[in-house]
């Protein structure tokens, strides 16, 4: 069993910038593929970023691409998320999802795992 907790979230100004943290219990954190998903009030889940176990290989949302970045630090089982020239559009709940494949997928169903969420709040 794999436990994800998040952490990073907050209100900012349109254009700030704010780091999610994603940290994972377990020994196998290195073998995971991760992704950050959000859900934003009254709509459903969409894929945001993913990552690789290796970090060799990354995707991206076209709505946040240029502006968030995914990495990974395996030694301290935590991913993160920087996000830079925040929308108000990038209002919703952030959370982070780790799949025992390994690969870095846009896809929710190739995820194992959920954290609870962390709230990011963009203010216009």
């Amino acid at each position: 069993q794999v436990q994800l907790v998040e952490s990073g979230g907050g209100l900012v100004q349109a254009g700030g910038s704010l780091r999610l943290s994603c940290a994972a219990s377990g020994r196998t954190f290195s073998t995971y593929g991760m992704g950050w998903f959000r859900q934003a009030p009254g709509k459903e889940r969409e894929f945001v970023a993913a990552i690789s176990w290796s970090g060799s290989t990354t995707y991206y949302a076209d709505a946040v691409k240029g502006r968030f970045t995914i990495s990974r630090d395996n030694a301290k089982n935590t991913v993160y998320l920087e996000m830079s020239s925040l929308k108000p559009e990038d209002t919703a709940v952030y959370h982070c999802a780790a799949g025992v494949k390994g690969y870095a997928s846009r896809w929710e169903g190739e995820y194992d795992y959920w954290g609870q969420g962390t709230q990011v709040t963009v203010s216009s």
